[in-house]
């Protein structure tokens, strides 16, 4: 990953890395009969940053795991640049990890934090406190360095956490859940910093989370698991806009699902109202739309689209969001700020052909 567009006092060139690429394999973890990962197979690209999103119990705590050498695979093997490190112990892998409880020692300051594991790996001391600085440097918290960990903010304590994860230049960086204890404001401008950061040192970062906007502002790519499974992996754009399954565009943003059947390319609600189904096969099915693609029209003629009336009207600032009530149920849609639509107006929905998907069952 070239380093070209580094910003200006970016740290000098040790803690900077070609990221390495991981390749997982058949990998599987069984607790008795129950397969906590079961069977995934994924490339993740050298220098980039993906992101395993899913709910509780999914699998992606547990991959993770497997690639830091925490947990032992029930079958499949863990490669990096092609070379298995599937039974390496977990201290002889060059992996960088980044829990979301810190664990930093309350007794050290925050540079001998930061050396810490140079000191386990028998760095000479003038060494290890010229790389702690240069960490520490790249999370901005070099004025610090003679600092109790125990003074500093939340936020600080998490960008320490990372400074001791990155102090040894590892070739991947692992982040289980690392902000889950922040609150908002803390939580996006630590996902600022870690785009920073990934972009200036070219690390491989695997990110774990729940949260569905964390996944969407932090990542190159998005694997989503489900069930120990993944079900879908591509870009931000790719997942949003055009979901591989109903888990998927029901978990990652806001979505209406209208259930009905097919039947010859036409999608018939329970009530009746007939859409576009593009090619989706004949049967039960649900169609899905995001608010952003909900067109809304006042209800003159009897033309094409769903008939409705409006429940609610929220001001959010740049747009509103419209509760419309329909014999379906409700949906929702965003529209301008300046529309003049109130509860109780008779409207009719729609969207672009292309816009709404239709899923199987």
């Amino acid at each position: 990953m070239s380093k070209t567009n580094q910003s200006p006092g970016a740290p000098a060139a040790t803690l900077q890395q070609t990221g390495r690429s991981v390749r997982l394999s058949g990998l599987s973890k069984h607790y008795g009969d129950f397969a906590a990962v079961d069977g995934i197979d994924m490339d993740i690209r050298a220098g980039e940053l993906l992101t395993l999103l899913g709910a509780s119990g999914s699998g992606k705590t547990t991959t993770l795991s497997m690639i830091a050498g925490f947990t032992t695979p029930t079958e499949g093997t863990v490669l990096i640049d092609g070379e298995e490190i599937t039974r390496v112990p977990p201290h002889k892998r060059n992996l960088g990890m980044v829990f979301q409880h810190y664990s930093l020692f309350p007794h050290m300051n925050v540079r001998t934090n930061v050396e810490f594991p140079l000191k386990q790996r028998g760095v000479p001391k003038a060494e290890r406190r010229r790389r702690a600085m240069e960490a520490l440097e790249v999370v901005e918290l070099a004025h610090r360095a003679q600092a109790r960990v125990t003074e500093l903010s939340g936020g600080q304590q998490q960008r320490i956490a990372l400074a001791r994860a990155l102090v040894f230049s590892p070739s991947v960086l692992l982040m289980d859940e690392p902000f889950g204890a922040l609150d908002r404001a803390l939580r996006e401008k630590m996902q600022m910093e870690v785009r920073r950061i990934h972009r200036e040192l070219g690390v491989t970062v695997v990110f774990v989370t729940h949260d569905q906007q964390e996944a969407l502002t932090l990542s190159d790519r998005i694997a989503v698991f489900e069930r120990g499974r993944i079900e879908q992996v591509g870009t931000p754009e790719d997942l949003y806009e055009r979901p591989a399954s109903l888990h998927v565009a029901t978990f990652l943003g806001e979505s209406n699902l209208l259930p009905g059947t097919v039947d010859g390319g036409v999608f018939v609600t329970r009530s009746g109202s007939r859409l576009s189904a593009g090619s989706a096969e004949n049967g039960p099915a649900t169609l899905v739309v995001r608010p952003e693609h909900v067109r809304v029209q006042p209800a003159t003629g009897t033309g094409a689209g769903i008939a409705a009336t409006v429940g609610e009207v929220v001001y959010l600032g740049a747009d509103k969001r419209l509760v419309a009530v329909t014999a379906d149920g409700e949906i929702t849609a965003r529209i301008a700020a300046a529309e003049g639509y109130r509860p109780g107006d008779d409207v009719r929905l729609g969207w672009e052909p292309g816009a709404a998907a239709v899923f199987p069952g």
